[in-house]
């Protein structure tokens, strides 16, 4: 693999790239990949070739680079899904020890935003909470819920810092969950997100905005949440030609998939997967 590729110097890159990522997949995490003198020896490449790429996977959580000793592979990564089951909203306990810390916690009027994401008045009183969503004691996520005071009565911190937070309004308060719908989107944290996450201002993050429904369609719960970009992914699992899946709509097209892919109206069934970078 030599520096003078006609392709250009991203193909390049994208080579160095999976050279290294197939290291990574040799080693255990926790291990040292080779210097760069070594490597730059290795693949014939130069050393802005060869950094580039491996800031490219320490920017996604892949690498982890130490000062004054080098380059490890990244902590393991574990598994939660994010989606509801076929019959009832539920997500299945992730490894490692999960764990969340007040930041606020308080009741205060909707506001016109989340008065109408909740369907209530502005002047009508919600409870707000933020908290830090821990995994090993690293943070992991910041987030913000609310949750109309009405169905919450006497709802206490203790109640969002331990356990499952839609079983204590099902045992507790009789607020039965049913749906939620999630965006997610890319963006970067601020100065003070940053100090919270332990991360550097900017960093790349993901934002998750949920509304939940109870059986009654009636909206309970609005979060927006941050999640550290550099400790989480989603990934998709697609069941292609699910008998059981109701036929998509003629112009719509699954994202990742093409349009035309599947020109015979073959239905798509889709989960999504959050893996969350656990430590060791």
């Amino acid at each position: 693999m030599g520096d003078r590729e006609p392709s250009g110097g991203v193909l390049k890159r994208e080579r160095v790239r999976d050279a290294v990522l197939e290291m990574v997949e040799e080693r255990r995490p926790g291990d040292a990949i080779p210097s760069e003198r070594t490597l730059c020896a290795q693949l014939e490449v130069s050393r802005p070739t060869l950094r580039a790429a491996v800031d490219e996977l320490v920017t996604a959580g892949v690498l982890v680079r130490e000062h004054g000793r080098g380059v490890f592979v990244a902590p393991d990564k574990i598994t939660q899904e994010l989606v509801p089951g076929h019959h009832s909203l539920s997500v299945p306990q992730a490894a490692g020890a999960w764990s969340s810390r007040l930041l606020e916690f308080t009741t205060v009027p909707a506001g016109a935003r989340v008065g109408r994401r909740l369907r209530l008045s502005p002047a009508a009183e919600i409870v707000y909470v933020a908290r830090l969503r821990l995994v090993d004691g690293s943070p992991m996520a910041i987030e913000h819920l609310h949750i109309p005071a009405a169905l919450v009565p006497g709802l206490t911190a203790r109640e969002l810092e331990n356990g499952d937070l839609y079983e204590h309004l099902r045992s507790r308060h009789g607020v039965h969950v049913s749906e939620a719908t999630q965006a997610i989107e890319p963006t970067v944290v601020t100065r003070a997100e940053a100090e919270v996450l332990d991360v550097p201002e900017l960093s790349p993050a993901l934002l998750f905005e949920r509304l939940t429904t109870d059986t009654d369609g009636r909206p309970v719960e609005y979060v927006h949440s941050l999640y550290r970009g550099d400790r989480y992914r989603i990934v998709s699992r697609l069941t292609l030609g699910a008998d059981s899946a109701p036929a998509p709509p003629p112009d719509a097209h699954h994202p990742g998939i093409p349009p035309g892919d599947f020109a015979h109206g073959d239905t798509v069934a889709a989960s999504t997967l959050g893996d969350v970078q656990g430590e060791r």
